[in-house]
C-alpha cells in the first residue's frame, strides 16, 4: 500500500473498527465473517493506484486523500422528489427512507437490505469478490442498506425506479449501498436507476450490486448518474445471466467530479444475452471512466457493447471493455464499439478495446474513434443559415440521440432522453461547446 493511498484506507478500516458492533447484522456470524473478509482484503489492497492497470488512467489520490465522515442524515433531510410514476425505492446518503419510498402494487418483494440481512446468508457476497476489486472490499466492511429485490418464476414485474440522493451535509459523507437484484426462470424487469446529489457538497458514493437473472428472464437495468458536481460516483455492477436470458444496461454518465461506472457480466448459460451500452457526458472539470469486463462462459451467447462519450472544456474520458471467450463458448458472437467527440481542445479520452478468446468458432469485433465535429456536416447547417454555435448542438445531438434512440425499453429511453436534455441544459446548450 503507498504513502498516498493508506491515508484514506486507514480512515476507513478505524471507522470499520469503531462501528463493526453497530452495523446492520453485527454479532450474526456470517455477516461479520463478510465484513472481516472483506475488511482484510482492503487493508491489504488499500486503494488502487495509477499501478495498477485497471486504473492505470483513473487516479483516486483526490479520493484516497481526503477526509470523508460517516452519514449523519436526519429526516428532516428529505430532498424534494418529482412525482412517481412507477413504484420507487429512495434511498439518502444510502440508507431506505420508507417514508419517501411508494412501493404499493408490486407483484414480488422489494424490502431494506438492512432489515432483510439476517436472510440473505448465500446470496449477499455471492457475485461480488473483495479480493479482487478493492472498491467492493470497501464496500463490503461498511455497507449500511441497500434494495433487495426478488421477482419469482414467471413473473412480469414490471417498472420500479430506484432513487438515491446524497443529502446537503458540510462532512464530506461517504455511502456505501449494496443492492441485491435476483430474477426467477421466465421473469421480467425494469429497473431505471437515478443517482444524483446537491450541487456544491462534496461526498463519496460506493454503491455495488449483485445481481442475478436466472434461465429465460429478462432484465432492463437502465442507470442515469447525476451526482453533484463536487461528488464522487464509484459503482461496481456485477451480473450473472442464464441459459437465454438478457440482461441489458444502459448507463448515462453526466454528473460528479470523478465518476467511475464498473460492470462484470458473465454469460453462464447457452444462448445468453448481454447489452452494454451508455453515454458519457463529461464537462469541463469532470473525470469519468466506464470499464466493463464481459465473460463469454457457455456457447451460443451473444453480446453486444457500445459507448459514446462527448466531451468539453478540460475533461477527461475513460472507456476500458475487455470481452473473455472461454474455451467452451463456441458459436460466441461478440461486438464492442467506442465512440468519442472531443468539443474542446483540452479534453482528452483514453480508449482501450480488448479481446481475449480461446474459442475458434466464434464472431468477435470491438472499435474506438476519436474525432472532433465533421467539418463538412457542419458547413451545411451553417450553409443554411443556422448559426455556428446551434449547428453544432445540433450535430452533438445527433451523436446522442443516435445512441438512446437503440435503447429498447421505452420507460428507461424516456428517462435517458431527459437526462441528456438536462445536461445541455446545464452546459448552456451554445455555451457548453467551444472551438476545438
Amino acid at each position: 500500500m503507498t504513502a498516498m493511498s493508506a491515508t484514506g484506507a486507514v480512515a476507513f478500516l478505524g471507522r470499520y473498527e469503531g462501528l463493526r458492533t453497530r452495523l446492520p447484522g453485527a454479532r450474526v456470524e456470517w455477516v461479520d465473517a463478510l465484513r472481516d473478509r472483506a475488511a482484510a482484503a482492503f487493508r491489504t489492497q488499500g486503494f488502487p493506484t495509477r499501478r495498477v492497470e485497471a486504473w492505470k488512467y483513473t487516479d483516486l489520490a483526490s479520493v484516497s486523500g481526503a477526509a470523508f465522515g460517516e452519514p449523519l442524515t436526519s429526516v428532516d433531510d428529505a430532498p424534494t422528489l418529482p412525482a412517481a410514476l412507477h413504484p420507487r425505492a429512495v434511498f439518502v446518503d444510502g440508507r431506505f427512507r420508507p417514508d419517501l419510498s411508494s412501493l404499493d402494487g408490486l407483484a414480488f418483494p422489494v424490502e431494506s437490505l438492512g432489515q432483510a440481512l439476517p436472510r440473505l446468508e448465500g446470496w449477499l457476497g455471492a457475485l461480488a469478490r473483495p479480493e479482487a476489486q478493492p472498491l467492493v472490499a470497501l464496500n463490503g466492511m461498511l455497507f449500511e442498506d441497500g434494495m433487495v429485490v426478488d421477482v419469482p418464476a414467471g413473473v412480469a414485474g414490471g417498472v420500479l425506479e430506484l432513487l438515491t440522493f446524497a443529502a446537503e451535509s458540510e462532512r464530506a459523507p461517504a455511502y456505501h449501498p449494496r443492492h441485491l437484484v435476483r430474477l426467477g426462470a421466465g421473469a421480467s424487469l425494469t429497473i431505471v436507476e437515478s443517482a444524483v446529489g446537491p450541487t456544491s457538497a462534496r461526498y463519496l458514493h460506493n454503491p455495488v450490486f449483485e445481481i442475478e437473472v436466472a434461465e429465460g428472464a429478462r432484465l432492463n437495468h437502465g442507470r442515469l448518474q447525476q451526482e453533484g458536481a463536487e461528488g464522487v460516483f464509484l459503482s461496481t455492477v456485477y451480473a450473472r445471466v442464464g441459459a437465454g436470458a438478457t440482461y441489458d444496461n444502459f448507463t448515462l454518465n453526466a454528473g460528479a467530479k470523478l465518476a467511475r461506472n464498473e460492470i462484470h457480466v458473465a454469460l453462464t448459460g447457452p444462448k445468453a444475452e448481454a447489452h452494454m451500452n451508455g453515454v458519457q457526458l463529461i464537462g469541463d472539470g469532470q473525470h469519468a471512466d466506464t470499464t466493463t469486463a464481459l465473460d463469454h462462459a457457455a456457447p451460443n451467447c451473444s453480446s453486444r457493447q457500445t459507448y459514446k462519450t462527448v466531451l468539453t472544456g478540460r475533461s477527461r474520458g475513460v472507456f476500458q471493455g475487455k470481452i473473455h471467450v472461454h474455451q467452451i463458448a463456441q458459436k460466441t458472437d461478440g461486438y464492442q464499439m467506442n465512440q468519442a467527440l472531443l468539443l474542446s481542445p483540452e479534453a482528452e479520452i483514453d480508449s482501450k478495446p480488448q479481446l481475449e478468446i480461446y474459442a475458434d468458432d466464434v464472431k468477435c469485433s470491438h472499435g474506438a474513434t476519436v474525432g472532433e465535429l465533421d467539418a463538412d456536416h457542419l458547413f451545411f447547417l451553417r450553409s443554411r443559415g443556422i448559426p455556428e454555435a446551434q449547428a453544432k448542438a445540433i450535430l452533438v445531438e445527433a451523436f446522442l440521440t443516435e445512441a438512446v434512440e437503440a435503447v429498447a425499453d421505452e420507460t428507461i429511453r424516456t428517462a435517458l432522453s431527459r437526462g441528456v436534455a438536462g445536461w445541455w441544459q446545464r452546459q448552456g446548450i451554445a455555451g457548453g461547446i467551444e472551438e476545438a
